[in-house]
């Protein structure tokens, strides 16, 4: 009962600053609108507006702080304006619909997770290697570091022109790029994990005269799974984001990042916070299914989270 009114009461003052930001954000624009609807503001013209503060024109106009929460095309959209925006392409809308929040994340969705099957595949597999390879662990894991430091913004077109001029298109450049972002995690924490058993135990393995084999199989794996949850949890919502990152220089019709991307294209900024937080909630989902395998899986093996 502690947490949950910690929660909710962190949750109120975000949304009551959201509410709060508002107002200075879309006070011009509504002033604007004022003006033209026949209203007396002040300044009376559009240039004072301009180069006076957001905070002095809600002092001297005080009677528009409520249409700023109202506005059709806000620069900040308000908490309820998002959450209308969310039901009415959640609940409202068929799944088929190309309007639907749900059909685009189901398109992000595919690509996600097959960049994350990828992506954590190859970490686990380079994590093995350098693990008990001393030429791996040299060469690259140092590699696999500098990987991280370009921008994915900038790699992803290059991956997309690269993989259309040999005919590669659809889903597959997206995961690509969900794979690029994702195997990292999986790598460091696997290869944390890996090394978790300390010598005693390696030791003992020894005694019992286990092969490399062996030790893998009974110690070093089991010993790596809480590791490799926790990176997996990371490389999921990395995954994630690597598709919506994918979807914006193909110029996709279908996916949360091409509702993005319309968004922008049309002001609509109502739609893009919506998808925003489509996309939010369904990393959120994804996380806590990881979660709750993770129990599962270390329970059936008798190791400790």
């Amino acid at each position: 009962m502690k947490s949950l009114v910690a929660v909710l009461t962190v949750l109120a003052a975000i949304i009551a600053l959201w509410y709060a930001a508002c107002v200075p954000m879309n006070i011009k624009g509504v002033l604007d609108q004022a003006e033209r609807a026949g209203a007396e503001v002040t300044p009376a013209t559009a240039k004072a507006r301009r180069d006076m503060s957001e905070i002095g024109l809600v002092a001297n106009n005080s009677f528009a702080i409520g249409e700023t929460w109202v506005q059709d095309r806000p620069r900040l959209p308000a908490p309820h304006q998002v959450a209308v925006e969310l039901w009415e392409t959640t609940v409202e809308k068929k799944i088929t619909s190309k309007r639907s929040l749900i059909y685009h994340a189901q398109v992000t969705l595919s690509a996600t997770l097959l960049g994350f099957a990828i992506g954590t595949g190859l970490g686990i597999l380079l994590a093995v290697g350098i693990v008990h390879s001393r030429v791996m662990d040299m060469s690259v894991m140092p590699w696999a570091i500098v990987s991280q430091t370009i921008p994915i913004i900038a790699l992803a077109p290059m991956i997309i022109v690269v993989l259309y001029s040999i005919g590669v298109q659809g889903i597959i450049p997206k995961a690509v790029i969900s794979a690029y972002l994702s195997f990292f995690p999986v790598v460091v924490g696997m290869v944390k994990g890996l090394r978790a058993p300390d010598a005693m135990q390696l030791d003992l393995l020894k005694t019992y005269n286990a092969n490399t084999s062996q030790g893998f199989w009974k110690l070093r794996l089991p010993s790596s799974m809480p590791y490799l949850f926790a990176s997996l949890k990371i490389g999921i919502a990395a995954s994630l984001v690597g598709a919506i990152v994918g979807e914006l220089p193909t110029g996709a019709v279908a996916g949360l990042g091409a509702r993005l991307l319309a968004g922008s294209y049309y002001g609509q900024t109502v739609q893009i916070w919506s998808a925003l937080f489509a996309a939010a909630i369904l990393a959120a989902a994804l996380v806590a299914l990881l979660g709750l395998i993770e129990k599962l899986v270390l329970s059936r093996m008798g190791v400790r989270a």
